[in-house]
């Protein structure tokens, strides 16, 4: 069990980095095509690929994965559509910056919902954590605008999804990789339908820029397929606060993704606040974890 759970924060650094990379990348792509049109696509060539996987199961267990991957697919729709707005209306630091509050969200989330509460070293590595995240993705700086407050509502449902998706896998044995595909369908599809109906046009013609399409290919392979099949994986293995905490490092790998990729200039005091957020991770990830009690009120 032990090396399980190891393996599972191993992977989840890993969905960091690639994270981080996402936020530049997905910047350029809506760029070129409409956000719902462009969440579109990402999710439903997601689906697609993975659909086989759907197949395999028999009617009951089809049953079980679409009872947990709807309503856990509804709520990663509302996460990408408010930070994919989000970041077309702030910078690509702000938003990393601010993604980063879910880890103060899941504990409380986590308290309301499994009733866990918090460690003071959980409570501290998260203070930590997140004056890192502050330092590096804005330097020390701070405003805020429309954009900034999508993301925190992004930021709010990831930490109900991280949350949920812990109550809901709790001793069962759905499949992670069709669960994914369930979820990355409800995203796409869903989007597809909000567009036809807010978009007073509809959607465009698909773009045919080379940026768009590698850049979505990028996402869809590693954000995607490969994120979420990580994470359904390892909320099983960990509590949901130190998955978050794991997964607060992405503004670090944005900021080494903008420099070496981007050329964006860094400064002293984010690298400071790029130490705060891997040593608080480190910290939280090896305080050993409290088992998970039975869910409030259930």
């Amino acid at each position: 069990m032990l090396n399980t759970v190891r393996l599972s924060e191993f992977l989840l650094l890993l969905v960091a980095i690639v994270w981080g990379t996402s936020y530049g990348v997905a910047k350029e792509a809506i760029f070129y095509y409409p956000v719902l049109g462009f969440l579109a696509i990402r999710f439903i060539m997601t689906a697609l690929i993975l659909s086989p996987s759907l197949f395999r199961l028999g009617e009951g267990q089809l049953k079980q994965v679409l009872l947990a991957g709807i309503p856990l697919g509804t709520i990663l729709l509302a996460i990408f559509i408010a930070e994919t707005y989000g970041l077309s209306y702030t910078s690509a630091s702000n938003a990393a910056f601010l993604i980063s509050t879910c880890v103060v969200l899941t504990p409380v989330v986590e308290f309301f919902v499994l009733g866990t509460r918090p460690t003071t070293n959980v409570l501290l590595a998260i203070f930590m954590s997140l004056l890192g995240a502050f330092l590096v993705s804005t330097g020390g700086q701070f405003s805020f605008n429309a954009g900034d407050f999508y993301i925190l509502i992004a930021a709010f449902f990831r930490a109900c999804m991280v949350t949920m998706t812990k109550r809901m896998m709790r001793n069962s044995e759905v499949s992670n990789l069709a669960l994914t595909t369930v979820q990355t369908a409800v995203v796409g599809f869903g989007s597809l339908a909000i567009g036809a109906i807010v978009l007073p046009a509809g959607l465009p013609a698909l773009p045919t820029a080379i940026g768009f399409w590698v850049g979505t290919v990028y996402l869809v392979a590693f954000c995607t397929l490969f994120a979420f099949f990580v994470q359904n994986f390892a909320v099983r293995n960990t509590s949901p606060t130190r998955v978050s905490l794991l997964m607060g490092t992405e503004p670090v790998f944005g900021a080494l993704f903008a420099v070496v990729w981007l050329q964006e200039p860094t400064t002293a005091t984010m690298w400071v606040g790029g130490a705060l957020i891997v040593i608080a991770s480190i910290w939280g990830t090896l305080a050993p974890a409290k088992p998970v009690p039975s869910a409030v009120g259930t």
